[in-house]
């Protein structure tokens, strides 16, 4: 075993990459701002001499030429208008994700992100002892999604670690899209807004429930029905005989009725996922685009399409039904529609749609979803170029890794260590003194396991590592509501983590002042045969303690267990921690130095 503190390599590239494209969003911001003042003045200009020739007409009754011009002009400076404060909405969102990656690169990114807290289960083996989510948590490090499928998926990722040669398809097309900066810009800016809405779950229950608003037929009926109204009121103009009209219209407002309950309840599912549309079809449209050199990404692209027809198409179809269909609240038309039975017929279109493509909704969104998360997990490749990309295999239990830091802690300031637990060395039992970084050491290995069986890049040099469950307790909490002490509740994780490692997949153990809740006997006997458990399924691992005792379980262990531990120093009067592993056992501590320092206790003790 050895360790090492590498320097920190130089983020400067991606830095200066997003700063120097911030700086040319916020110079257009600027000229944008401009056109959109000017814009909003000459509107101004054009509203008032439209009311003056609006007077003169009224009160000289003729001379419409210079009005109708004039009316002409606002509504082409209206849309112009439009188009300019579209862009800047645009550059707004360009601003703010350059402004989060800057703020990942630089380390001030914890709270400004997704944190991903709905994914947090107490019961998973390791997702709350390695802030995997919450605020500052790796979700959030790793999360630019604009969908919850890609967010779903990056989760799934985090908490269920891949086969080998799934986590190198995802290395592959992450390396493929950490070049392409210009589609991760525009897949995570999709939507003109800063936070992700698409949620997917309306958008499948709608594909695939069973219900339906009517056969084809009723859609014909209507239709015809619709151009018997319409000819109606031909037949009165011409021949002064109204009373067909009348029959015309009491026929299709009786048959209006009898729909109305199912129409009303098909308007209101398809309403639902209306907002989801536009983000949909932006999404679909820039993988479609882009020409991928990856085969996984290419699959993936490929994947979307139904008997040639792209989704973005097929989407952009249904976006406009729900579009005509929305045309039923306006109160200038509505009372036409009721005649003309326009809601049935988007909404028998909106039916037939879900007919042919309902189906392939939950495959666009798992697709789309597996690219974000591919994406995002370029992002921080491209991020973070001092990190490596990890090699995976199947075999027996080893995690060798060279120079690592934890990969939540800034580069410049975490310090690196080496560490090979495998082979004859499956147990390290880490002791040292209060805040010298056991946790954060042990925390480091963790994380960097589960990015590395996720398909990212690890905060190291080098890490080879076997397929590993992994199963840590490091912050476990006790439970008021369910009468649950913190001492019963780790004993419990003890028993999750014992189970994990006579399964098939080889056990990565990190246990952090372990059964700290009893008596030191207790604690000593009760470690070791964990341990012992633990060692003869093939598992390997880190314990860490402050309780020396401890230190002598490597010495039964047949030399498959070592001591190390992290130390400090005074330094004019103060505490100084280097949180450099070194072998052997703890011979200090710093418990009582702490105390006097806060004014606790006394300086005679």
């Amino acid at each position: 075993m050895m360790n090492s503190q590498q320097p920190d390599i130089s983020s400067g590239s991606p830095h200066a990459a997003y700063d120097r494209s911030m700086q040319v969003q916020i110079e257009e911001r600027s000229r944008q701002e401009q056109r959109h003042k000017l814009l909003g003045y000459a509107k101004l200009a054009l509203g008032l001499l439209a009311a003056f020739f609006m007077v003169r007409f009224v009160h000289e009754l003729h001379g419409i030429w210079p009005l109708l011009i004039v009316i002409g002009a606002f509504v082409v400076l209206a849309i112009i208008h439009d188009k300019v404060l579209k862009r800047i909405q645009r550059i707004d969102v360009l601003i703010a994700f350059y402004d989060r990656g800057l703020a990942r690169i630089e380390g001030r990114w914890s709270g400004t992100g997704e944190t991903g807290e709905r994914f947090i289960d107490p019961a998973h083996p390791y997702s709350r002892d390695l802030d995997i989510f919450g605020k500052g948590s790796l979700f959030e490090l790793l999360c630019t999604m604009r969908t919850r499928a890609g967010e779903e998926t990056l989760a799934d990722w985090l908490l269920t670690p891949a086969l080998p040669q799934e986590i190198r398809a995802r290395q592959s097309a992450a390396r493929d899209l950490q070049n392409r900066r210009e589609f991760r810009e525009r897949l995570f800016t999709a939507g003109n807004k800063v936070r992700p809405c698409l949620n997917p779950a309306k958008l499948i229950a709608w594909g695939q429930r069973e219900w339906s608003f009517g056969s084809r037929l009723i859609s014909i009926l209507t239709a015809i029905l619709a151009a018997l109204w319409v000819a109606s009121i031909v037949y009165g103009v011409i021949q002064n005989d109204y009373y067909p009209l009348l029959l015309s219209s009491f026929l299709n407002l009786a048959i209006r009725a009898l729909l109305k309950k199912r129409l009303e309840a098909s308007i209101a599912a398809v309403e639902d996922i209306a907002a989801d549309l536009d983000l949909f079809v932006e999404l679909l449209e820039i993988i479609e685009q882009e020409n991928f050199g990856c085969e996984r990404l290419i699959q993936l692209r490929s994947a979307l399409y139904v008997d040639g027809v792209s989704p973005s198409i097929a989407v952009k179809k249904l976006n406009r039904i729900v579009h005509y269909l929305s045309q039923n609240e306006n109160l200038a038309v509505r009372w036409i529609f009721a005649f003309i039975f326009w809601t049935v017929q988007f909404a028998t279109m909106a039916e037939s749609w879900r007919k042919k493509y309902g189906t392939r909704i939950q495959v666009w969104l798992a697709t789309l979803g597996e690219m974000e998360a591919l994406a995002a997990l370029s992002c921080y490749a491209f991020e973070h170029p001092g990190d490596t990309w990890p090699e995976i295999f199947d075999g027996p239990a080893l995690f060798d890794a060279e120079s690592f830091a934890h990969p939540l802690l800034p580069g410049e300031s975490a310090i690196r260590n080496d560490l090979r637990l495998g082979d004859a060395l499956q147990l390290i039992v880490l002791s040292g003194p209060n805040m010298s970084g056991k946790s954060t050491f042990v925390r480091g290995i963790g994380v960097n396991a589960v990015l590395a069986q996720c398909g990212a890049p690890v905060r190291a040099k080098r890490l080879r590592m076997s397929r590993l469950a992994v199963g840590a307790s490091i912050c476990v909490l006790d439970s008021l509501s369910g009468g649950i002490s913190r001492f019963y509740a780790e004993i419990k994780r003890l028993k999750s983590i014992s189970d994990l490692a006579q399964g098939t997949i080889p056990l990565l153990f990190l246990l952090d002042e372990l059964l700290s809740g009893t008596n030191s006997h207790d604690r000593l006997e009760g470690t070791r045969f964990v341990l012992q458990s633990l060692l003869s399924h093939g598992a390997i691992g880190l314990i860490t303690t402050h309780d020396l005792a401890l230190a002598e379980i490597p010495s039964n262990m047949n030399g498959l267990a070592t001591n190390c531990h992290f130390e400090d120093h005074l330094e004019n009067g103060k505490l100084v921690f280097d949180f450099m592993l070194k072998p052997g056992v703890v011979q200090t501590s710093n418990a009582l130095k702490l105390m006097q320092s806060i004014g606790l206790v006394g300086d005679h003790l």
